[in-house]
């Protein structure tokens, strides 16, 4: 029973930051320091990616039609939506260039030296110092680009670009770092947060996929349940965060975030340098 309301935690955790644009990985390095999952380190490693699908059908469930390319009427032959179409083209080319960390296997190599605190806890406040300064400077201007069919694919690729480093950096935040892209080149917050939105499909159930693989499907019946609590639990605070994040910018910008990461990454470097976590 512990257990489980400690997966219940992971997954309300990872519902929350993994859509706002606050570093999943910077709060599970906390949540990991003081709420122990009784498991193997693999199966937490498998358990800590694997979780993020029940995020993901969030996204699916939520964005169905904007992302469905495909519309049936009365038993018809389905009818193909291009500009959807169009959508997912230009979402593979933003993946492109995290994808290509993954095919060289860089994102271990990364993993390995950056997932610390003090690294996180760098990339935490970088970006949330780039946050504040890059909504400072839009402050009364129009966004170029307000709408999906607007983006271009040399923005799409440029947005994937900020994508990388997040595949790099841990703490950047993923969608901290294609915000913070789309934001520079002038896309709306709007277009920008649902763009984001987007681009986890392909590469949460990639990076899932591989690592289930990894683990492979021997599992014991108290982690298959802890796994699954876990993302159901994520699937519904994502629904959630997601719906409160959409409605929240049409009012406001991304600036109370970046205060936020800049506080994070002090009490992660305060932590590590006290001994509390490991630096």
């Amino acid at each position: 029973m512990i257990e489980i309301l400690k997966a219940i935690l992971f997954g309300i955790v990872e519902g929350i930051t993994e859509w706002l644009p606050v570093s999943s990985t910077g709060h599970m390095i906390i949540l990991d320091e003081f709420i122990k999952l009784n498991c193997s380190p693999e199966f937490l490693e498998m358990f800590l990616v694997v979780i993020q699908l029940g995020a993901i059908l969030a996204v699916i469930l939520l964005f169905w039609n904007k992302i469905f390319p495909f519309q049936f009427q009365d038993k018809k032959k389905p009818v193909i939506e291009m500009d959807k179409i169009l959508l997912w083209c230009k979402i593979v080319v933003a993946c492109i260039p995290a994808g290509l960390i993954v095919v060289l296997g860089l994102d271990e190599v990364c993993e390995e030296k950056f997932y610390h605190a003090i690294p996180v806890a760098i990339a935490l406040i970088v970006f949330g110092v780039a946050f504040i300064v890059i909504e400072r400077k839009n402050k009364g201007k129009q966004a170029q680009i307000d709408s999906l069919e607007a983006l271009t694919f040399k923005t799409a690729f440029l947005i994937g670009m900020f994508q990388l480093i997040a595949a790099i950096f841990p703490g950047t935040s993923r969608s901290g770092a294609t915000i913070v892209g789309a934001l520079l080149i002038g896309v709306s917050r709007t277009v920008a947060s649902e763009f984001t939105f987007f681009l986890a499909i392909p590469v949460m159930l990639g990076a899932s996929l591989l690592k289930m693989l990894d683990f492979g499907f021997a599992f014991s019946g108290m982690e298959f349940t802890v796994l699954g609590v876990g993302m159901v639990v994520a699937f519904v605070v994502s629904v959630i965060v997601i719906r409160f994040l959409m409605d929240y910018i049409k009012k406001h910008d991304f600036q109370v975030f970046g205060w936020y990461r800049i506080a994070l990454g002090a009490l992660v470097i305060a932590l590590g340098l006290t001994g509390v976590i490991g630096a």
